[in-house]
Order: structure tokens, then sequence, then C-alpha cells
């Protein structure tokens, strides 16, 4: 039986393991309170023999850990982004890298996208607990707004903002994007920056990937150029936003709204945004569809079987 190590305890976990665990041992650290070689011990497990590791970014996986496992060469996350391993290290040991979310769960993102948009506008969530908790209407109803007809600026227009775009303009929104480079082959007005971007739009989506040029991309200046009036929705990577200053611009009202799929210091969420009802918060959840889910774990199980018998790892769709 073949050993895979589970860093971060991807979501897919219970269903691989019940349909696989006959043919894999899958030593669950993301269980432990141990570190790394402590943790194989108990396992009867010697760091050696770890030749895959599947992964999601709860848990980074640093050069540092990886040194201590000398004959891994397949690493495989659940996530689109792969900002929480060590890809220097991966290089230079020839490791491959596999990440089975993007080609499995663009459109569950994009869905995901809209719908805390819709919902950043429309307050359906902050008139929910206000009916809760009032038991009546006779209260004011937080002001909402429509999304048909917005200006719409997308953050990285790749395979998840592309179906972005597309399904905001079956709402009539009016679509410009932000990417590395400008796309010769996409008909929606470019924007070499940001923040010039934001001063053209109503709303701004983020999806872009994480990296050191991307970090904190949305910023105080970002904010401001989107103005009282702006909604901001991030499906990407928490830290594309300075999550500092946006708690400061949704508590200030110097933006109208937000959405937020994603934190800087996932699982932690900043407490003062709990109180405020111009914002939408949820956990990482965009791309946990019953569907979406199905397709990952047959795609992790199907990469392992080529994996460990000397085949090329299946690529997403």
């Amino acid at each position: 039986m073949e050993e895979v190590l589970v860093l971060g305890l991807p979501s897919i976990m219970p269903a691989l393991e019940s349909l696989y665990s006959h043919k894999y041992k899958f030593l669950k650290l993301f269980n432990s309170k141990l570190s790394l070689l402590p943790f194989l011990q108990t396992q009867n497990v010697t760091p050696s023999s770890i030749r895959a590791i599947l992964s999601n970014p709860l848990q980074a996986l640093t050069a540092d850990l990886l040194r201590l496992l000398p004959a891994v060469a397949l690493i495989i996350t659940t996530s689109v982004g792969t900002d929480h391993i060590d890809l220097l290290e991966c290089r230079r040991r020839s490791i491959q890298v596999l990440s089975v979310r993007e080609g499995s769960s663009a459109d569950d993102v994009a869905e995901f996208a809209v719908g805390l948009l819709i919902d950043a506008l429309c307050k359906i969530s902050a008139a929910d607990r206000h009916i809760r908790k009032c038991v009546s209407y006779n209260f004011p109803l937080p002001s909402n707004s429509k999304l048909g007809g917005k200006r719409v600026g997308i953050v990285g227009l790749g395979r998840i903002g592309g179906e972005v775009a597309k399904r905001l303009e079956a709402f009539d929104c009016r679509v410009m994007y932000h990417s590395r480079k400008e796309k010769p082959f996409v008909s929606y007005p470019f924007c070499s920056n940001v923040v010039e971007l934001a001063g053209n739009s109503d709303i701004l989506v983020v999806c872009c990937s994480l990296n050191e040029q991307t970090r904190h991309i949305i910023n105080r200046e970002v904010m401001l150029a989107l103005g009282k009036d702006g909604v901001i929705v991030n499906v990407g990577r928490g830290a594309l936003i300075d999550e500092k200053e946006l708690v400061g611009c949704l508590m200030e009202r110097e933006i109208r709204g937000a959405g937020l799929d994603v934190f800087e210091n996932e699982p932690n969420v900043p407490k003062d945004l709990f109180a405020l009802d111009n914002v939408v918060l949820t956990p990482h959840a965009a791309s946990l569809t019953n569907e979406s889910s199905k397709k990952k774990y047959e795609l992790v199980a199907e990469s392992l079987d080529t994996f460990f018998a000397s085949k090329p790892p299946v690529t997403p769709e």
C-alpha cells in the first residue's frame, strides 16, 4: 500500500479516504499536534518512503519541510493557487506540482463570485439577519442596489475571471479588466493600472493568483479610487487585498461593501468585520460544490494511480 502524506485537511479528504483507503495509506498530519518527523514515527513510516503529498493552502509546504522528505516527487494541491508551496525548491528537486481545482471548478467559483456580488449589493444576508432578529417588517431595511448595468472591473482575467465576465454580461454589466498583460482576443477594455481600473468601475472582482507582484494589489489607493459606492468581491487569495485597509474602509464607509470568500490570515477572520452589515463573509467555500468535489477527488485518485504506476500525472481539462 502506497503512502500519501496529507497536509492542511483538503475538503475532499473524507470522500477520498472512504473510496481509496484500500489502495493508499493516507498519513493525516493535519489531525496531529506533532511536527512531521515525530508524527511519522507514530505511523511507523520513514521520511524517505514518502513520495507523494496531498495538500491545501492551510499548511505551507516550505523548503525546510520538503528537505525532510528526500523522496517526494509529486505534490497535489486542491487549490488553484500554489503560493503555499515553495516552487523554487520543487523546481530544484524536479518535484511535480499539480493543481486539481482550476480545471474542475472555475465555473463554480465564478458563480459564487456573482452570488457574493448580488448579496453585497442587494443586502440579502443583511436583510435576513434583520428579519430574524426583529421578527417583523417594522424596522429600516438596509439600502440595496441593483447589479444591472454596473461597471465591473475584473482583476485577473484568467479562467475564473473569464467565467465571471461571461456571467456578468447577462446582467448588462460593462466589463473591464486588469491582468499581467493585455489579452489580444478579448473584447473587454484593458487597464494596465489597477487604480485606473478602480476609478472607472463600480465593482471590483478579484480573482488573480497571489505572488509577490500581486500581494496587496488592492490597497488603500485602489479602494479610494473605487469610491464610496464601490463594492469589492474577492474569490482569489486573501492577501491580494490589504486587509487592514479594507476593514478600515468598510468601517468608515469609504467603500459601499464587500463580498469576501478568502482572508489574509486564514482561517482567522478580522473580528471587526462581524458586526458590519456591508460585508458578506464565507469560509473559502467558492469551489465546494458536490459536483466539483467529485471531480477533484477523481482527479486526485487518477493522478496518484498514474504517478505510482510511473505515468505522467493527469492534467485537468
